[in-house]
C-alpha cells in the first residue's frame, strides 16, 4: 500500500522539477525529504511516546482495578462476618435476657416460699412453745399438789400423761426448728446459686452488649471503606475504557503504523542518499544542454 506521505512528496518533487530552470532542482528535492523525515521521524517519536504512556496507564490501571476489586471483595467478607456475629451476638443477649427474666422470677417464688415458711414456722413455734409451757406448768403445778402426801394411782398417772405430752411436744419443737433450720440453709444455698448465675450472665451480656456496640461500628467502618473503595473502582475502571478507547480502539495497530513509517524513513533515506550520490547529475544534463546549443549556431554559421 503507498504512503500518502510519499505520495505527496512525489507530487511536490515533479513540480519543483518543473519549476526549477537552471538552478538545481535536487537541492530544494533534497529539504523537501529532509522535511519529510524530519516530520515522520516526530511523528514516530509522538506514536512511540503514546504508545509507552498506553502500556504504563493500561498496565497501571489493570492492577489498580484488580487490586481495587480484591479488596471490595474483603472489605465485603469482612462486613459480612461482622454482621454475622452482630446477629448471632444479639440473638445470645435475647436468650440470657430470657433466663435472667426466669431466674428473677424464679428468686421471687423462692422468697415468697421462705417468708410464708418462716412466717408457718414462727407461728408455729410460739404455739408449741406456749402450749408447752403450759403442759410443764400444770405438771408442776400436780406435781407441788400431791408432793404433800395426797398423792394417788390416778395423779401419777395424770402426771405421766401429761409428761408424755412434754416430751412429745419437746421433739415436735425440735423437729420444727430443725425443719426451719434445713428451709433456710436450702433457700440460702438455692439463692446463692441463682445470684453466681445471675452475675454470671448479666456479666455475659454485658460483654455481648459491648462487643455488638464495637460491631456495629465496625460494620459501619467497613461499609464506608467499601463504597469509597468501589466508587474509587468505578473511577478507575472508567478512566481504564477510556484509555483503552484511545489506545486500543484503533483500526491500525502500533504496530502497522510504525512498520509503514519505518518504510517511508527508508525509502526516504534511501532518495536522499541517492541524492547525494550523484552531485554532477544535474552538470551533465546542463552541459548537453550548452552543447547543442553551440552545435546548431555552427551549422547556421556555415550555413551562411
Amino acid at each position: 500500500q503507498k504512503s500518502s506521505a510519499l505520495v505527496q512528496l512525489a507530487s511536490k518533487m515533479a513540480s519543483a522539477m518543473r519549476n526549477a530552470g537552471g538552478a538545481d532542482p535536487f537541492a530544494k528535492v533534497r529539504g523537501m525529504i529532509s522535511d519529510m523525515i524530519t516530520k515522520l521521524e516526530d511523528a514516530a517519536g509522538a506514536d512511540a511516546a503514546k504508545q509507552a504512556f498506553c502500556v504504563k496507564e493500561l498496565g497501571a490501571t489493570k492492577e489498580q482495578k484488580e487490586d481495587m476489586a480484591d479488596s471490595v471483595q474483603v472489605l465485603g467478607t469482612k462486613s459480612e462476618q461482622a454482621a454475622s456475629r452482630a446477629a448471632k451476638l444479639k440473638a445470645e443477649i435475647s436468650g440470657l435476657q430470657s433466663e435472667l427474666s426466669k431466674i428473677t422470677k424464679s428468686q421471687a417464688v423462692l422468697d415468697r416460699l421462705r417468708a410464708k415458711e418462716k412466717s408457718t414456722f414462727e407461728a408455729g413455734k410460739a404455739k408449741a412453745e406456749k402450749g408447752l409451757e403450759g403442759v410443764q406448768t400444770a405438771i408442776k403445778m400436780l406435781k407441788d399438789y400431791y408432793s404433800k402426801g395426797d398423792s394417788t394411782g390416778a395423779a401419777s398417772g395424770i402426771i405421766g400423761i401429761l409428761e408424755d405430752i412434754e416430751s412429745k411436744m419437746t421433739t415436735y419443737l425440735a423437729d420444727l426448728t430443725s425443719d426451719e433450720e434445713a428451709a433456710v440453709a436450702e433457700y440460702v444455698s438455692m439463692s446463692k446459686e441463682n445470684g453466681v448465675d445471675m452475675a454470671t450472665k448479666e456479666r455475659d451480656v454485658d460483654y455481648d452488649t459491648k462487643e455488638t456496640k464495637m460491631l456495629g461500628k465496625s460494620i459501619a467502618e467497613l461499609s464506608s471503606d467499601e463504597d469509597s473503595t468501589q466508587e474509587e473502582l468505578e473511577a478507575v475502571t472508567a478512566y481504564r475504557e477510556k484509555i483503552k478507547q484511545q489506545c486500543i480502539a484503533k483500526p491500525e495497530s502500533f504496530e502497522e503504523r510504525k512498520k509503514r513509517r519505518e518504510a517511508e524513513l527508508a525509502g526516504l533515506k534511501e532518495a536522499l542518499e541517492i541524492l547525494d550520490s550523484e552531485p554532477s547529475l544535474i552538470q551533465r544534463r546542463v552541459a548537453h544542454r550548452k552543447l547543442r546549443g553551440v552545435e546548431q549556431n555552427a551549422i547556421v554559421a556555415a550555413s551562411a
